[in-house]
């Protein structure tokens, strides 16, 4: 499929390449392609792959487990109006730290920055179980998140150093059956550890499952030898403090904006003016800095530029299922929390498959076409939710589910293994920190959005609701129909309608994140990507 040469669509290659595989015109020093390839022997892969999904279930885990725990949680240590900010401390750490992450792994190896964050990820862990009250339990899970954006990012930056461009769909497919399924499983976990001993053991089960990643890392990941280089390496740490606190403010008002108060209020308007601020000022000390956190080519190469959109995209469509659908299945279908559970679950099963098989498409007609079938595909399925019966069977939202994870598997890992194949070791822990960074903006911008949404079409169909004092927001309306001998079957079947409408919305709102996603693909991304060869091959492009 090659070609020598290829371009990225910017004017100029993205860095030449010759039979040796090293970058040309960016001059960033990395190992030999071979050991950038293979930074083990195969024997000792394995190892670190079981510390590689240990790190990912981890991370993956603690950002659902504590949901079904709030009850304890707040029962035991009150602070019941800020309970909140135990997923939105630990969301903002997470993603605030991505790109910082990316950039240290790519100065100073994987290894260190993968132990540093292990060890803050469990420090974290044993601080939140000895919190005290809320205040002190929201600022130990801020500190968990600072481990766990390290756990992101690295993770999957060494799964691209381990293996070859052919065999990275494997692990890949691996990383994402782990992420899943930690995923759907925390709520479950959490709520029989806060049922049937103490929501702390929900931090403490952390513990001995990270000693084991991190000494699986130690023992067994050996990073090949860089050479030295010239000058020593200077970390932008005011590139990384401005990274931080503006995303920190963004983030914040995305969170709390519609919640904690209106979104044309005075809070929700300085925060957004100060994080437009702020993010101005970033891109002048970036621009200065002789290393930047996040440096420009990330956004001038178009390959890197259009997988960061669309994969931002995809995190705002993603709120849809994961946010919307349990509440859709539980209010609408009548569904318990478990049943409704499964209806989301099922994309977990679709996804990894799909994602596996990947490369048997994107081998024959490339990176970006892959894609684009499997995000025109979610694009119809997402558009078939609106059209399901009212109120239906389980078995309808769940197909809808199963095809979307083989949709979107066949449109993400694509793109994550072509944009980590366009740079070199030394680029490639800043490239895959930038398309994780966008994907979990995505999902914050995509909770803002159609939270205002679902509940702004509540709100207009209860105007003329057959009982007067009905709730008219999603969370009120939910908590309303868990107990429906309070209300009149009017009421009820109202209510359950008004619902079934609101999500209907979200879902067209999530195809038209499907379409821009699209858009970002097909305007911006060159027709092949410009991948770098690892084994001393010629150049390729897919």
């Amino acid at each position: 499929m090659g070609g020598t040469g290829a371009r990225d669509g910017t004017g100029g290659t993205d860095g030449k390449r010759g039979t040796d595989g090293k970058r040309g015109t960016h001059g960033t020093a990395g190992p030999p392609p071979a050991a950038a390839a293979a930074l083990t022997t195969p024997r000792g892969r394995r190892p670190v792959v079981a510390a590689l999904m240990l790190g990912m279930a981890l991370a993956a885990i603690d950002g659902t487990i504590v949901s079904t725990a709030v009850p304890q949680i707040v029962g035991d240590l009150g602070g019941f109006t800020v309970f909140s900010w135990l997923f939105s401390g630990y969301l903002l750490a997470v993603t605030v730290t991505l790109p910082v992450y990316g950039k240290l792994s790519d100065t100073f190896g994987r290894k260190p920055v993968l132990i540093a964050g292990i060890i803050l990820f469990l420090v974290g862990s044993l601080l939140c179980a000895a919190a005290w009250n809320m205040g002190a339990l929201i600022a130990f899970r801020v500190i968990q998140g600072l481990g766990g954006g390290a756990l992101q990012g690295t993770v999957q930056t060494i799964a691209a150093d381990l293996y070859p461009l052919k065999e990275r769909p494997r692990i890949q497919a691996k990383l994402s059956t782990v992420w899943a399924t930690s995923a759907v499983a925390g709520p479950v976990v959490g709520g029989l550890l806060a049922g049937y001993a103490d929501w702390r053991w929900i931090f403490l089960i952390n513990l001995p499952v990270g000693a084991i990643a991190l000494w699986l890392v130690v023992r067994h990941l050996h990073e090949p030898a860089r050479p030295r280089p010239k000058t020593r390496p200077r970390i932008d740490w005011a590139g990384a403090l401005a990274v931080f606190a503006t995303g920190t403010l963004l983030l914040t008002a995305l969170v709390q904006g519609g919640v904690a108060w209106p979104w044309l209020s005075a809070p929700s308007l300085g925060l957004f003016a100060a994080s437009a601020a702020l993010a101005a000022l970033t891109v002048v000390i970036e621009r200065r800095a002789a290393e930047p956190i996040i440096p420009g080519w990330v956004w001038r190469r178009r390959t890197i530029a259009s997988v960061n959109l669309a994969l931002g995209a995809m995190g705002l469509l993603m709120v849809a299922p994961t946010v919307f659908l349990p509440t859709y299945a539980q209010s609408v279908l009548g569904l318990g929390p478990i049943a409704a559970g499964f209806v989301l679950s099922v994309m977990t099963l679709s996804w990894p498959v799909s994602a596996a098989l990947s490369d048997r498409v994107y081998n024959r007609i490339g990176f970006r076409l892959t894609a684009i079938i499997g995000m025109s595909a979610a694009l119809l399925i997402l558009l078939a939710f609106p059209l399901l019966p009212y109120p239906g069977e389980p078995w309808q939202p769940a197909l809808i589910m199963l095809l979307l994870g083989a949709a979107l598997g066949l449109f993400q890992l694509p793109l994550i293994v072509g944009v980590q194949s366009t740079v070199g070791w030394a680029e490639r822990g800043t490239t895959t920190a930038s398309v994780l960074f966008c994907r979990q903006v995505g999902q914050s911008i995509g909770a803002a959005v159609f939270g205002a949404v679902a509940n702004s079409v509540l709100a207009a169909r209860l105007l003329d609701a057959p009982a007067p004092g009905l709730p008219d927001d999603l969370d009120a309306v939910a908590r309303a129909l868990e107990d429906p001998g309070a209300l009149s079957a009017a009421a009820t079947d109202h209510l359950r309608r008004a619902v079934d409408a609101a999500v209907d919305y979200v879902y067209i709102g999530a195809a038209g994140a499907a379409a821009l996603a699209l858009l970002a693909l097909i305007v911006l991304a060159p027709r092949r990507f410009p991948v770098i060869t690892e084994t001393g091959d010629s150049p390729d492009a897919r």
